[in-house]
């Protein structure tokens, strides 16, 4: 069987803080991660999905689109930041100093 022929098993995945979906799919090897997000149907779920935008990983491993996948891969759509996690911190401190400051 030549590699055209052969087909891998991969996961996509894209969670929201109270929704998670993934899909299940058969593709041909030498596949992208862009090209299984886009076949996923994921993307006509949540349209503010934009590949130009949001990146890409693989078991929590950033990679880019056009990353080939290998058999059983878990794709992952990671959802944009709305705020830097540093700052998150940085802001959580200050309330953090403040409460105990007026206690």
């Amino acid at each position: 069987m030549d590699a055209r022929e052969r087909t891998i098993e991969v996961e996509v995945v894209y969670a929201l803080p109270d929704n998670q979906v993934m899909r299940r799919l058969s593709l041909p090897a030498g596949i992208t991660a862009q090209q299984a997000v886009e076949l996923s149907g994921i993307s006509s779920i949540f349209p503010e999905i934009d590949l130009s935008q949001n990146k890409l990983g693989i078991y929590g491993k950033l990679v880019k689109p056009g990353t080939i996948l290998r058999h059983r891969d878990r794709v992952e759509i990671y959802r944009l930041l709305l705020v830097d996690p540093k700052e998150r911190r940085r802001r959580r401190a200050k309330e953090f100093a403040a409460l105990k400051k007026n206690k």
